[in-house]
């Protein structure tokens, strides 16, 4: 099996934590029998050393001629440099990274890819701290400072640091199912899915199980994601006003709980439709969404397809 070829950029200024996502996730997924299915290189511009914010600095093994082979290019965040000062890169770079057949950013990174044209009539996303400069120096881009990572089909961009894992994940899981995603979480230490939807800065987070915390409450919505759970029946579980519940799992997921509930059932039809070979009525009664035409709707709106398209594509041999 050939492996999808991997290019990150690095720049100077680089974000030394973002350098190392896209190596560790994309070189953890692998098949069932441990074949790796990604290759994963880096380079620069004329290969020369780029020195990071923490004060060391790194070889690349390549220049950016090696964009030529990639399949999917990846800009890691930046804490510096023209991209975030004035908005421009250099000629060399702009042109390298335009054309390719997939290109994604992690955090910051973003600047680089506004700043190749990129980004321009489209959505996108950047570290919450960095979008009022990131909206002032590129008004012609959608930028939604609020989620962990958009995915726009050819280009995709996060916010930091742990988004761009989780933006790594999701595109190991759109390239190769859930069940190969799975895999690459649990070997780096990682939840298997976060919506890329959800905040990315929550104000207030609370600890996992804390006393009063509504993490119970998630594990049993988890549990009983066919059945009709509507926020009476949730705070009631809860043990405490629909008033007070809601505010708490926004305090502790960043979404409201109707938001949360469809993403954990779009993700549970996802695995159905990968995993077995239900019907779709079948799949949408186990997931929770009733009917057909209801699932059809929301994995359409969640990954732009009805489910015998997904089937058909992700569909994995039992």
């Amino acid at each position: 099996m050939e492996r999808h070829r991997v290019a990150v950029v690095v720049l100077d200024h680089f974000a030394p934590l973002d350098l190392g996502v896209p190596g560790q996730v994309f070189w953890a997924a692998e098949t069932a029998s441990g074949e790796k299915l990604y290759e994963v290189v880096t380079c620069s511009q004329d290969r020369m050393p780029v020195r990071c914010s923490a004060g060391y600095s790194v070889l690349p093994d390549h220049d950016l001629s090696v964009l030529d082979t990639a399949d999917t290019v990846v800009v890691p965040g930046i804490h510096a440099g023209r991209a975030m000062k004035d908005g421009t890169i250099k000629d060399p770079l702009r042109e390298a990274l335009q054309g390719r057949p997939r290109t994604m950013s992690i955090c910051t990174g973003s600047f680089v890819l506004a700043a190749a044209g990129l980004l321009d009539g489209r959505p996108a996303t950047t570290h919450w701290r960095e979008a009022a400069r990131f909206a002032a120096l590129f008004p012609q881009v959608k930028l939604d400072p609020d989620v962990l990572f958009v995915d726009d089909g050819d280009v995709l961009t996060s916010a930091g640091v742990a988004a761009g894992l989780d933006l790594c994940l999701h595109v190991v899981r759109r390239d190769h199912g859930s069940e190969v995603a799975n895999r690459a979480a649990r070997r780096c230490v990682m939840p298997p899915w976060r919506d890329g939807g959800q905040a990315q800065y929550i104000e207030r987070p609370l600890p996992y199980g804390s006393g009063g915390g509504t993490a119970a409450t998630r594990d049993w919505m988890l549990a009983h994601l066919d059945a009709p759970l509507d926020l009476n029946a949730l705070a009631g579980h809860a043990r405490m006003s629909v008033r007070t519940f809601t505010r708490r799992f926004r305090e502790e997921t960043g979404q409201s709980p109707a938001k949360w509930l469809n993403g954990q059932r779009v993700q549970h039809a996802r695995r159905l439709l990968e995993t077995t070979e239900l019907g779709v009525e079948e799949v949408a009664r186990r997931a929770g969404f009733g009917t057909a035409v209801s699932l059809r709707q929301h994995l359409h709106a969640a990954v732009g397809v009805s489910p015998l398209a997904y089937r058909h594509t992700f569909r994995r041999t039992l």
